[in-house]
């Protein structure tokens, strides 16, 4: 279901930002993309602004519904931690201290 709903999410997202890149703007951004004359009629400013504005909304909604869900989603979701901080440390086997310190003796001349 999680990957569904983030698979929806990611490609709603890549065209919510295409769309907003056509959009009309001071700078022209994409909306030089029309193509020819016949084109033109389809995307005239008027039907452009209009389509553009509804699917923008459009996809914006999507994009927040799926964001929500999928924190919902896998706020319900138990993960195993998978940090190393986490894990209690197992027991080494670490050689004791000696009882007494050991001091090299120097061997004496004859």
């Amino acid at each position: 279901m999680g990957s569904v709903l983030l698979v929806i999410h990611l490609i709603t997202a890549i065209f919510l930002v295409a769309i907003i890149l056509m959009q009309r703007s001071s700078g022209g951004a994409l909306n030089g993309l029309g193509g020819g004359s016949g084109a033109n009629s389809f995307l005239s400013a008027r039907g452009t602004g209009n389509l553009l504005t509804r699917l923008t909304a459009i996809l914006a909604t999507v994009f927040f519904v799926t964001s929500i869900s999928l924190a919902i989603y896998y706020k319900g979701v138990e993960r195993k931690s998978s940090s190393i901080l986490d894990v209690a440390p197992a027991t080494q086997n670490v050689p004791a201290a000696p009882a007494e310190p050991v001091v090299p003796t120097v061997p004496q001349a004859e």
